[in-house]
């Protein structure tokens, strides 16, 4: 085992392969999540079982993966515990709100603990094999201090400033993107389709000419087949993720026309019961309108 004790909470799709990330790397992990069975498999591969959020922050590093502002401002963000805490870094590195990003920053200083933002980009998969691109910001000593930790979990680390709310923009911006693409590649699949051509066809011929890539090769290819299950990224975490991106636009006076279609669109996929799919599934909103069959 490497340095002093690494806490981790949040044993989620991600969470669960990136505490492993740190644990193949040599590093003394403890963990907590809400429900037993992902703490289990942690400790079967040399974790520490945390038996309260006290315990994890009595290690000198926390790490969390949680999957929105209510998860972290409920479980994290509690004076108490922070009072209590031994920690003096707080990576969080889940996808949250500019706001949150802010009072998390200001309430960790409070009380003497060092926090940085550090969300990733990377499927579950990618999580597991310690490839996750890692998307940071903080006081430049503290990201130094996380790097070790970084290194074991990403292929790479991008900083984007000294303030955590500027990876949180970064990461939202990227996911904004990433939804557009995704809406794109299904009305451009329904637009081919409603003519007669295959949408596979499509796919491959865009992804080995104008568009290389794992992104319009990976979510392309779920377009054309139509294939949502196992979900890698939940559809109600894309309309999490478009609605902080409308909520940063709306904050500095920044139009996201896009957005609000977006946000339609997921939410009319909800409506139809897609709702444990991945977020590609919204590409089923453009075949509806366009009056494809199932």
């Amino acid at each position: 085992m490497s340095g002093a004790t690494v806490g981790f909470v949040g044993l989620g799709a991600m969470g669960r392969g990136m505490a492993g990330s740190l644990l193949r790397a040599g590093h003394a992990v403890r963990v907590w999540n809400r429900s037993p069975e992902p703490v289990a498999a942690l400790v079967s591969q040399g974790a520490e079982a945390a038996g309260s959020l006290a315990e994890v922050f009595a290690a000198d590093t926390v790490v969390s993966m949680l999957a929105n502002d209510q998860a972290v401002e409920g479980l994290l963000l509690d004076p108490e515990l922070l009072a209590g805490a031994k920690a003096t870094l707080h990576v969080n590195m889940a996808t949250v709100s500019l706001a949150l990003a802010e009072r998390a920053e200001a309430l960790h200083a409070e009380h003497g603990i060092g926090y940085v933002a550090a969300p990733v980009l990377g499927r579950p998969p990618v999580a597991e094999a310690g490839k996750l691109n890692i998307l940071a910001a903080g006081a430049p000593e503290l990201l130094d201090r996380a790097e070790p930790l970084f290194a074991a979990m990403g292929d790479r680390t991008w900083r984007f400033g000294d303030a955590p709310r500027q990876a949180n923009t970064a990461k939202i911006s990227t996911n904004f993107l990433l939804a557009c693409a995704i809406e794109s590649m299904a009305e451009a699949c329904s637009l081919a389709e409603a003519h007669g051509v295959r949408p596979t066809d499509l796919v491959e011929m865009l992804t080995g000419t104008l568009f290389p890539g794992p992104i319009y090769s990976g979510y392309g290819s779920m377009v054309a087949e139509r294939r949502y299950e196992p979900a890698g990224f939940r559809l109600p975490l894309g309309l999490k993720d478009v609605g902080l991106a409308l909520e940063a636009g709306a904050a500095r006076h920044v139009p996201l026309p896009f957005g609000g279609i977006l946000r339609d669109a997921f939410l009319d996929a909800l409506a139809h019961g897609d709702g444990e799919k991945d977020w590609a599934a919204v590409a089923e909103v453009a075949r509806r309108r366009a009056g494809l069959p199932d």
